[in-house]
């Protein structure tokens, strides 16, 4: 009995080190596969049979179980009353059978079986490593969602246009200078969202625990919640009785809806641009290893966290520089440029010392994985140069948008952060005499901020001079 259970562990090593494998495996079973060797097979992520194949799990045959992962994987391929049956039987199934319920991939005749897996082989690793490994994880995964998951996804979709309505509410607001009353929705929203999704979804406020269901729910009251609360803001307010928001309803004007979809498209793909240039460094730098992505993810983190600062200061001098742009008051608009420049690099290089002095507890409050605290420590310092940078293409970028500029800046950002960065990071890490590793990215990072500067800053003083010299 003993012996026969460390088979059992180790056959389910095997199996798991297959199953778990970035790359993926493909079977080529020729003759008979049955109980372990029928196992190994449903360990692999493809399957090719010859016509002359069996497959069975005859352990029931001789008073044991199939104890490699048989009874996991066969009900999810034949379903769960024909694995049953197949199982309790101990019987063989041939090849056709076999495909027909979805065991394997394809029959072929046996002398063309070998031929056939390497083709398949050989195909499958002409494709982007890193997407069929990313590929594998999340098929794999998706086998372990809750029934409840899609239910999840279209009850969310119900708070999706309260979600559209609140976002024109933070922008006209933001464009005004009234952005207090955003930070009050948020700071309440968040505060009722959290009490509010542990109750329905652990605390059974429903009834009984609705678990990711119940946030989901949580997650659509909240965003109508936000939404009626910015409109009664509106009504009630000197400055919704002043725009009338919800007067005067007319049929949509294109030519206007054109110049927000000229204006509005640019400034959407920036922001996606700008986002997704360091969110798919954790995916280019899988295969250094989950160490590696753990230590980029807590610096990632730190990235995201300090860009708040900029962010806020650009948005705030976006406002600022517009409202003197539409009244044509150019020292104004000057004078809130500069002051948002002054205090974006001033206050980024603080931020910028700051992370670089607090390395060690910042890290630790992270993690207590040595490892990890090593590849973060020596990352971080990437952060703490290019705050300045970043803080002031993250300015001069929201005033070119309120100067009416925002296709140029797009494609720069386009050069620069994917180009530049994500290119650029790439070939530092992989491909350079002497590869850097997921240095490479940031270092990158550090050249495409730098380069984003520059460009747009001389793209702003080149605008400014335009639009002010237009009667």
């Amino acid at each position: 009995a003993e012996q026969g259970r460390r088979w059992s562990e180790l056959g389910q090593a095997v199996m798991s080190a297959i199953e778990a494998a970035p790359q993926p495996w493909v079977a080529a079973v020729n003759g008979f596969a049955l109980g372990g060797g029928c196992e190994l097979a449903l360990a692999c992520d493809l399957r090719l049979a010859a016509d002359t194949a069996k497959f069975g799990q005859p352990e029931i045959r001789v008073g044991v179980i199939p104890g490699c992962g048989g009874t996991q994987v066969l009900p999810r391929l034949m379903g769960e009353k024909r694995a049953k049956e197949f199982i309790f039987s101990g019987r063989m199934m041939d090849a056709d059978e076999a495909l027909s319920y979805g065991i394997v991939n394809k029959v072929v005749p046996a002398g063309e079986l070998m031929a056939e897996a390497w083709a398949l082989a050989d195909l499958i690793n002409e494709r982007p490593p890193v997407a069929a490994r990313v590929i594998k994880e999340m098929v794999t995964k998706s086998l372990d969602l809750p029934l409840e998951y899609p239910d999840n996804l279209g009850l969310r979709a119900w708070g999706l246009p309260a979600a559209l309505v609140y976002r024109t509410f933070y922008a006209f607001c933001n464009a005004l200078g009234q952005p207090r009353v955003l930070m009050a929705i948020g700071v309440a929203s968040l505060a009722v969202h959290g009490l509010l999704a542990w109750g329905l979804a652990l605390a059974g406020w429903a009834g009984e625990p609705l678990g990711v269901v119940g946030c989901a729910l949580s997650n659509v009251i909240i965003a109508w919640a936000a939404c009626t609360a910015g409109g009664l803001w509106l009504a009630g307010r000197r400055l919704g009785s002043r725009y009338r928001p919800f007067a005067d309803w007319q049929a949509p004007r294109w030519a206007t809806w054109r110049e927000l979809l000229r204006l509005g498209v640019p400034m959407g793909l920036s922001n996606l641009v700008e986002i997704t240039s360091f969110t798919l460094i954790a995916l280019f730098i899988a295969p250094l290893g989950a160490t590696v992505v753990a230590g980029h993810r807590i610096v990632a983190n730190l990235s995201a966290l300090t860009y708040m600062l900029p962010l806020s200061l650009a948005i705030a001098v976006m406002a600022a520089v517009g409202q003197a742009v539409g009244a044509r008051d150019w020292p104004r608009a000057h004078a809130a440029m500069r002051a948002g420049l002054f205090l974006a690099g001033v206050s980024s290089t603080v931020v910028g010392i700051g992370l670089w002095a607090a390395t060690a507890p910042l890290v630790g409050a992270y993690t207590d994985d040595p490892a990890v605290r090593a590849v973060a420590a020596g990352l971080i310092i990437y952060v703490a140069v290019y705050q300045f940078f970043d803080a002031l293409q993250t300015v001069a970028g929201h005033v070119l948008r309120a100067y009416r500029i925002t296709l140029v800046p797009m494609l720069i950002q386009v050069f620069c952060f994917w180009a530049v960065g994500l290119g650029g990071g790439w070939w530092l890490c992989y491909r350079a005499p002497e590869p850097l590793g997921v240095a490479g990215f940031w270092l990158a990072a550090v050249v495409a901020l730098v380069l984003a500067a520059v460009l747009l800053g001389g793209l702003l003083w080149k605008a400014v001079r335009a639009v002010e010299s237009v009667p």
